[in-house]
Parts: structure tokens; C-alpha cells; sequence
């Protein structure tokens, strides 16, 4: 899978793809991501990617030119995407994240100020997504938790396919459970029930008994009864 992002920020990035599994990802060819900088697509000498609104208004807009010259550029695979991140488009969600990941090509367009060219999201984007109702700078950091929910799906990228069956639980766009249990920590309202590691004791705090038992059919009555 490759993804692609457009952004006037791409150094934001660094730190993020360059770490913990994503990184792994990349190296051993999992999937690739393709950091795009819009204000390299500028049609001016001092590269600017924003203007003033018509009509008036507070802020800038984000202009149409460079992020369309950047998007001809990308050799767009025919099972692709391209979203824009917008407080305003659909609520991210388990679904969606398993809708992108069966996707050969997903581009991210991120916008800044008060907002992108309407005529970007008329012609050059396929959906609006927003990963909350709330308001951010900027898309960097909501197509990073994008890129970490899809990117789990992508065979291999965890190293064991089966820990998706194991950690948490799918949630549907309506935000509630569905299904059987798919991985990922969840941040709030979580389904996991308590887990331990080495040692069995530490500071007088000690594993239940059931976990060093070795007897599965307990364990999974235990887990199942903690699951909240």
C-alpha cells in the first residue's frame, strides 16, 4: 500500500515515521508513505500556498494550484483514494479504518488556516474525513493517527496478524461495538480486559494466581469476566 501526504508541514513527520513499527513497516516494504510539499507546487517565487478569501473574512485559504499541480504528480493506482482532512467530513472510524486499509493507494491532503479552496473538495478529492468533532491547526497530526489505524491492517505490519484478534474491540461508523474483538489501543471506553508481565510480583503487587496457572479454559473465564 502506498500512502501519500500533502502538507506545507512534511518535517512534522519526521519523528513519526522514523519510530516503533511504522518505521519497521516502511524499511521491510509493508507499505510507503510519500511526504509531498505543497509549497513546492507553488506557481510563484516566494512558493505561496495560501491567499485571502473572497468575499472577505478572517484567515487564509489554502489555494487550489499547488495542491493540484502536487496531486498530477502522483501516479494514482487505479484502487485509490484521496481525502481531504476536514472537521467538517465523516467521523474516522474502526470501519473506515478497515475500509482504507483494503485500498492499494490512499492519499491524505492536509489543509491549513481557515480552510482549503472549495474547489479542491469539489474536484480533487473523494471524501471529507475528520477524526473528531473538534477543531485542530492544521491536518498533520490527524492524517498521523490515519496512517498509524490504517497501517495496522496491513498484513505484516504487526509483526502477528493474530494480535488483531486479541487487543480490543471494532466499533462501527455509529460508534458502537460491533463484531468480534480487532486490535489496537483504544483511548478511553477500552474492552481489554487486565493484563500482567514479568515479574509475578513487584512491590507486593502480585499477578493473579489464575495467569500462572497455565489453565486456558480459566484464564479465558477469568479475562472474559474483567472485560468491562
Amino acid at each position: 500500500m502506498k500512502i501519500n501526504v500533502l502538507t506545507i508541514f512534511p518535517g512534522l513527520f519526521e519523528s513519526f515515521l522514523n519510530e516503533t513499527l511504522i518505521k519497521r513497516a516502511i524499511e521491510s516494504g509493508k507499505f510507503e508513505v510519500n511526504l509531498i510539499d505543497i509549497r513546492e507546487y507553488a506557481t510563484d517565487k516566494h512558493h505561496t500556498t495560501d491567499d485571502t478569501p473572497y468575499g472577505g473574512g478572517p484567515g487564509m485559504i489554502m489555494k487550489v494550484e499547488p495542491i493540484f499541480n502536487a496531486l498530477q504528480k502522483i501516479e494514482k493506482k487505479e484502487n485509490g483514494k484521496t481525502v481531504i482532512l476536514s472537521p467538517r467530513g465523516r467521523q474516522f472510524s474502526q470501519g473506515v479504518v478497515e475500509e482504507y486499509a483494503k485500498l492499494d493507494e490512499l492519499t491524505l491532503i492536509c489543509g491549513r488556516y481557515e480552510g482549503l479552496d472549495q474547489r479542491i473538495v469539489d474536484n480533487l478529492a473523494d471524501e471529507e474525513l475528520s477524526i473528531g468533532p473538534y477543531v485542530m491547526s492544521g491536518g498533520e497530526v490527524p492524517s498521523m493517527v490515519v496512517i498509524e489505524a490504517v497501517s495496522r491492517y496491513i498484513p505484516g505490519v504487526l509483526g502477528n496478524d493474530e494480535s488483531l484478534k486479541e487487543e480490543t474491540f471494532s466499533l462501527n461508523d455509529a460508534g458502537n461495538l460491533i463484531g468480534p474483538p480487532v486490535g489496537g489501543l483504544e483511548i478511553g471506553n477500552s474492552r481489554e480486559y487486565p493484563q500482567y508481565t514479568r515479574p509475578p510480583e513487584f512491590n507486593g503487587w502480585k499477578v493473579p494466581e489464575v495467569l500462572l496457572s497455565g489453565n486456558h479454559e480459566e484464564i479465558r473465564k477469568w479475562r472474559d469476566s474483567k472485560v468491562k
